[in-house]
Parts: C-alpha cells; sequence; structure tokens
C-alpha cells in the first residue's frame, strides 16, 4: 500500500513539475520572451538542484523520508503559486527555482524510498510501476497546461497547478504514511568521497547515460514549445504533442518485463538512445501535428524505457548505505544539464535556429549511446 500511495502523491507532484514547465514557457513566450531569456528561465529549474543534490540524498540516507517528502511539496506549492500572485516575466525566475529545488527534495527521496519496499529482487517491478505513475504525470502535465492555457489563461494555470501538491502536505503532515527507515543508521562514514562514486566501475556509465538521457528529454520539453510556436500551433495542440511522447512512455513501460527477457538492460539503454537520435533528426523537417504526434510518440518509446533499467541498476551497484548519496549525485549531475542544456538551447536556437539544436541533440546522443556498448549483461 505505501509504494502506491507514494506513487499517487508522485503522479500529482510530477503533474504539477511538467505542467508548470509548459505553462512557464507559454507565459514567457506570451510576455514576448527572447528564446535565450526562455532558456534562463528553464536553467533555473535545475540551477539550486545542482549545488544542492548531493546534500539532499544524504539527508535521505539519514533521517525519515517525511521531511524532505514535505519539504519538496512545500516548495513546489509556493513556486507554482507565485506566477498567479505576483503576474509578469521577472517573477518566473523565482517560481521555476523554488518549483525545481522543491522537486528535487521530492523526486530524490522518493527513488530512494522505492527501492528498499519490499524486498531487492522486487526493485525492478517496483522501479516500472513509479515510471508508469511518472508517465501519467508526463502526460497530464502538458495536457492540463495546454487546455487550461487556452481556456482560463496563464495565470489561472499556475493556480491550478498549485492545488496538485496539497493532497501530498496534508498527509505528510498528519503524518499518515508509514514509510521505510533510512538504511544507512542515521550515520554517514567520513570516509566516503563522491570521487569513489564517480569511479565506481558499474556506476559511472549510469551516471553518463542519466546525463544523455535528461539531455533528450530536456531538448524535446525545451524546444516543442518554441518549435510549435514557430509554426503556428495552439497551447491545446502542443500540449496534445508532448502528451503523446508521454502515452508512449506508459506503454513502453508496460512493455518491459517482456522486454527485458530478450535484451540487457545495457543493451535497451543503448537502443533508446539511438532512436532518441534517429527522431531528433527528423523532428525539424516535419509541420503537420500528426506526424509530429508520431515523432513524439517514437521518442517516448526510446526514452521511456532508460529510466527503469538505470535506476534498478544504480540500486543494485551502489555502496551500502549510499543509495541517496548515489542518487543525489544522480540528480546533480542531471540538474546540472537540465541549467546548462536549456541556455546552450537558447543560444544555438537564437544564433543557428531550431533545426541545429535538434540536430546537434541528435549528434550527442548517437556518440553518447557508446556508453552502454560493452557493459555486462545485466
Amino acid at each position: 500500500m505505501t509504494l502506491y500511495v507514494l506513487i499517487f502523491f508522485t503522479v500529482l507532484n510530477h503533474t504539477a513539475f511538467i505542467g508548470s514547465r509548459v505553462a512557464v514557457s507559454l507565459y514567457a513566450i506570451h510576455l514576448h520572451a527572447s528564446p535565450l531569456t526562455l532558456g534562463v528561465l528553464i536553467s533555473l529549474y535545475g540551477l539550486l538542484p545542482t549545488l544542492f543534490a548531493v546534500s539532499a540524498g544524504r539527508l535521505s540516507d539519514r533521517v525519515s523520508p517525511r521531511v524532505p517528502l514535505l519539504v519538496g511539496s512545500l516548495l513546489m506549492a509556493a513556486g507554482t503559486a507565485l506566477p498567479f500572485v505576483v503576474p509578469g516575466l521577472n517573477p518566473l525566475y523565482a517560481a521555476v527555482t523554488l518549483i525545481g529545488l522543491g522537486f528535487m527534495f521530492f523526486q530524490i527521496t522518493v527513488q530512494n524510498v522505492t527501492g528498499f519496499i519490499g524486498k531487492p529482487e522486487d526493485r525492478p517491478s517496483n522501479f516500472s510501476i513509479l515510471a508508469l505513475g511518472q508517465s501519467v504525470s508526463a502526460f497530464a502535465g502538458p495536457m492540463l497546461s495546454g487546455f487550461a492555457i487556452d481556456s482560463a489563461g496563464h495565470r489561472a494555470t499556475f493556480l491550478v497547478l498549485m492545488l496538485l501538491p496539497l493532497p501530498t502536505i496534508a498527509v505528510l503532515a498528519a503524518n499518515r504514511l508509514a514509510l521505510p527507515s533510512a538504511r544507512s543508521g542515521g550515520k554517514r562514514n567520513s570516509q566516503h568521497r563522491l570521487a569513489d562514486l564517480l569511479a565506481h566501475r558499474d556506476l559511472r556509465p549510469i551516471f553518463i547515460i542519466s546525463a544523455l538521457q535528461v539531455t533528450a528529454w530536456e531538448l524535446f520539453t525545451f524546444m516543442t514549445p518554441i518549435y510549435g510556436s514557430g509554426i503556428g500551433l495552439s497551447a491545446s495542440i502542443i500540449g496534445v504533442i508532448m502528451g503523446a511522447f508521454a502515452a508512449a512512455t506508459f506503454v513502453i513501460r508496460m512493455s518491459l518485463p517482456y522486454l527485458t527477457r530478450r535484451l540487457t538492460a545495457w543493451r535497451l539503454l543503448k537502443v533508446a538512445l539511438l532512436i532518441s537520435a534517429a527522431t531528433y533528426l527528423a523532428f525539424p523537417l516535419v509541420t503537420h501535428v500528426a506526424l509530429l504526434m508520431v515523432l513524439a510518440f517514437t521518442l517516448g518509446i526510446g526514452l521511456g524505457a532508460a529510466q527503469p533499467m538505470v535506476m534498478t541498476l544504480l540500486h543494485n551497484a551502489v555502496p551500502e548505505g549510499r543509495t541517496g548519496e548515489a542518487l543525489g549525485l544522480r540528480a546533480a549531475i542531471i540538474t546540472t544539464s537540465q541549467t546548462v542544456m536549456p541556455l546552450l538551447f537558447g543560444a544555438l536556437g537564437a544564433a543557428a535556429g531550431v533545426t541545429a539544436v535538434f540536430w546537434a541533440g541528435a549528434a550527442a546522443l548517437a556518440l553518447g549511446s557508446q556508453a552502454a556498448r560493452k557493459r555486462r549483461p545485466s
């Protein structure tokens, strides 16, 4: 029961997070922000998480998970409420910073707790179910924001998003959810260094692939509203295209038990990155909505398979008592990409156009897929 309640709260918070990224992008475009300004805004989602992810991971190893889950949900509620309370472009900078920091606390803790619910052999199933929940929220977030913007306006959309973390806050504040205790006994070995995790033979390629996966995901989330607006699509249609991506992640994650009986996790990760690269080659050449939905769905198939495999491999490989720290380091790598890549995407888009952005992302994914090429079966 704990797993499913936790996943339900994850769906709510992740919907608010994903929905806010679409709402922020389209609100900023509505306020005539340039691609570079939009890149700065989206990069701020990852600024504080980059700085504090490792500390948050270590904290989740030592204290009750209830504390970082509650703090993260409160920060998300505050961040999504801010653009409704204070209109304009400038408040968006503070809003995205709060939302990004809050979701980082929540996400790292959920990933840590999920790996310790049940037995070690339950991890692939647990993470697949968690990933299915995130597929639902990845579908709901863009759709919710797109239709809310078209029907009620940009500011009202942020008010809707603010309501989503409230059930989580209420249950955690009342201490009504039983969660597994920290596995490190509340202590941290002073001899543990981040360099040990980075040098770990099995963890290092997982970190590399995590960065590549989030780069591909970030490229889709960041560029789709820009590209869609540029070819004259409405907010609702952009939301539908992004929803097709999320629907595909749900479909592929339902199929993972079948796929993992025929492909190793490393092989599956390599294929996922190559599918993503091929999709990005075609994306800027297409303007028809139906074809864009097909491409978005194909991309969702590629990227949707990767995350559950990455999380299972990480939990299996990490030294005992350092799971939260490893998740924090992974989150720091991911949020560094989330901070840097929108700036690069925005600058490259302003200088060379959106086609160059998509094709640069395709090249990086194709080259980076070699990180999984020679791994032993898992």
